[in-house]
């Protein structure tokens, strides 16, 4: 028996080479996230297990008399996955153990490898551990580790997923964020779900004069949802159109999706965005950029003053920790999260509860009720 790490870009690509090299009946015995400490070798990493037994020398690997190859081979890759689970709970203790913080339980370090898996960064994941374990030292405390665990999760960060500053009327809404966000699409989901099916009368307005193709895409659906459209080509078009649509319950703004040589131009914008109390920025990002990339954009948008926090791509991400990790750093609240293409269907309400039940998933430690 051979065991093997492949990494790679996508498992696929992993796969693909692990099968190349050991052969069409090695085993997958695992695939995941590659640790930070080893990204620099691939993205992800799967392990194969292959039985080598005709390099072993004659006889070493047969299987014993009446029991099938195959079974010999299952029951050794069973075997490794326990071996591999004690490694990884042994290793991520004595990572856990600290010089400031001696006595890291099972519990924090069964939790701290978990945080792990979800990409919570470490520095982070450590902090969040310690503090769960301060909470069941609280006089008159109660409750197990798991659920001291979630309670510190949730503590950290909000989801307030609603349209609009407090009562005014109507709720103005802009979303502003990088290319490829997702903006546009996200604009029409919100349109349908909170307008039409809420009946309540909608405009949709876009400053997007960059791309022809996006402003127009946005008229199109428009014109198919019988709401208003509006293209603005100026800040002070926008606050025109903005009380022309004072009639209507929801008026929703689409943005240009700006980059880093392109924001230092939407100045104005950014500007006019926080002068208005009355209009609530989100800041659209797809989960699936990597998680300095994502600190990076909130650290460029803010200059906007957005809000919110709203991702895209969700289906895309295997991962939920860099989204925890925005959150919890930048104070924003989440809003929404998008799942997919489809219009209206894949657009979700932002929530405490299962946003921590993601991040627990990966070591399977089950949250009670809070």
């Amino acid at each position: 028996m051979k065991i093997k790490s492949y990494y790679s870009a996508t498992v696929e690509e992993a796969v693909s080479t692990a099968r190349r090299e050991m052969g069409s009946e090695a085993m997958l015995v695992n695939s995941r996230k590659t640790p930070p400490e080893y990204r620099h070798l691939g993205e992800y990493e799967v392990v194969f297990a292959g039985d080598l037994s005709a390099e072993d020398g004659p006889g070493s690997g047969s299987a014993p008399p009446g029991q099938p190859r195959g079974e010999k081979l299952s029951g050794e890759v069973a075997e490794l996955r326990r071996e591999l689970e004690v490694m990884r709970k042994t290793l991520t203790r004595a990572a856990f153990q600290r010089t400031d913080w001696l006595g890291a339980s099972a519990g924090a370090a069964e939790a701290y490898a978990s945080l792990n898996l979800a990409d919570v960064p470490p520095e982070l994941a450590a902090e969040i551990v310690e503090a769960a374990e301060r909470r069941l030292r609280r006089p008159k405390a109660t409750g197990r580790f798991d659920q001291a665990l979630a309670d510190e999760l949730a503590s950290r960060i909000a989801a307030t997923p609603t349209l609009g500053c407090g009562e005014s009327t109507p709720r103005i809404v802009c979303l502003v964020g990088p290319p490829g966000s997702g903006k546009t699409t996200t604009l029409v989901k919100l349109a349908v779900n909170y307008g039409l099916a809420c009946r309540r009368p909608a405009v949709l307005l876009s400053t997007d004069n960059y791309r022809v193709a996006a402003a127009e895409q946005l008229r199109s659906y428009a014109a198919i949802l019988g709401v208003g459209f509006e293209l603005t080509e100026t800040v002070r078009a926008l606050s025109q159109a903005i009380e022309g649509s004072r009639n209507k319950d929801l008026v929703l703004i689409d943005t240009p999706g700006l980059g880093p040589a392109d924001l230092e131009s939407a100045g104005e914008l950014a500007r006019f965005l926080v002068s208005r109390t009355d209009i609530d920025t989100h800041l659209v990002l797809a989960a699936s950029i990597k998680s300095a990339e994502m600190t990076r954009m909130v650290e460029a948008f803010a200059p906007f003053h957005p809000g919110h926090l709203l991702f895209t791509r969700i289906d895309e991400t295997l991962t939920f920790g860099p989204i925890y990790a925005q959150a919890a750093r930048s104070r924003l609240p989440l809003s929404f999260f998008s799942n997919g293409q489809r219009i209206p269907e894949d657009l979700r309400a932002a929530t405490l509860d299962g946003l921590v039940e993601r991040l627990l998933a990966p070591a399977g430690i089950a949250r009670t009720a809070a």
